[in-house]
């Protein structure tokens, strides 16, 4: 049975998407099945990852390189028009991805009238957990509806924060509408852990700010911390995980370190 792992900050440019993409890959590098739901309707996930959707009008940017052509997203399945097994694509070796395309922004409005519509999510991953060791869900940045889906369906779940001022901004809403997901929704839901991203050590405030998050969070903390690297961001353009792109740069390191912290 899969761990499903949500990573989720109401909080955007926190990495997510980054943290999302390189965790799985590198689950993957380590011979774990993993799938990647992006359920965010900017499709970071899956533009980062270079799969484009049959149904994008638009032409994607200059340099784009696409790996694998996408027949349906994660907007169908939550509209019911499709089954979970129906739109999961695969990457590459050991990585199978459920797309996110535009369409998903209106979705808040559209399932407002479903009985349970917070349940979707949930309700269609327990038909195909089997068939995986880590299931890792990109959320959008915001507690809506999308969030809640993902939140409801997952079983541990990853706070990414930067070591900013403002990291810390937030967070307490967040683990509040955790505890609530628990409440009502999932009890088995828990807080894997508050991971430190674009963490740059050379300057003094990043510092003190990851010393705060530490003395804040206490052992809810990774010990994997994910440093600021040019590798990752250069990796989307080219449709790649970090992996692929850099196998050797600090950030695969960082991303294999937490894979390796989560799975010990």
């Amino acid at each position: 049975m899969a761990e499903i792992i949500t990573v989720v900050n109401q909080k955007g440019g926190v990495g997510k998407t980054t943290t999302s993409v390189n965790l799985g890959a590198a689950f993957a590098q380590l011979n774990k099945k993993v799938l990647l739901i992006d359920i965010d309707a900017q499709c970071n996930l899956t533009t980062h990852l270079g799969i484009k959707s049959i149904h994008d009008e638009e032409d994607p940017p200059e340099g784009s390189q696409f790996k694998v052509t996408a027949k349906n997203s994660i907007y169908e399945l939550l509209k019911g028009t499709k089954n979970i097994k129906e739109c999961i694509t695969n990457r590459s070796k050991n990585i199978d991805v459920i797309i996110a395309n535009l369409l998903l922004s209106a979705a808040d409005l559209e399932l407002g009238g479903i009985v349970g519509r917070e349940l979707i999510l949930k309700r269609a991953i327990e038909t195909i957990k089997d068939n995986y060791d880590y299931i890792v869900i990109d959320c959008p940045p915001a507690l809506g509806l999308l969030s809640l889906n993902a939140l409801a369906a997952g079983n541990k779940v990853i706070i990414p924060v930067q070591s900013e001022y403002l990291a810390l901004h937030g967070v307490r809403q967040l683990l509040d509408t955790i505890d609530q997901v628990r409440s009502i929704y999932n009890p088995t839901l828990s807080v894997q852990g508050v991971l430190i991203c674009l963490h740059d050590n050379r300057k003094r405030l990043a510092r003190a700010v990851s010393d705060t998050i530490r003395a804040y969070f206490g052992d809810l903390v990774f010990n994997s911390v994910i440093k600021t690297n040019v590798a990752l961001a250069e990796a989307p353009a080219s449709g790649d995980t970090i992996f692929e792109y850099a196998p050797k740069s600090s950030g695969a390191e960082d991303y294999m370190a937490l894979a390796k912290e989560i799975i010990g």
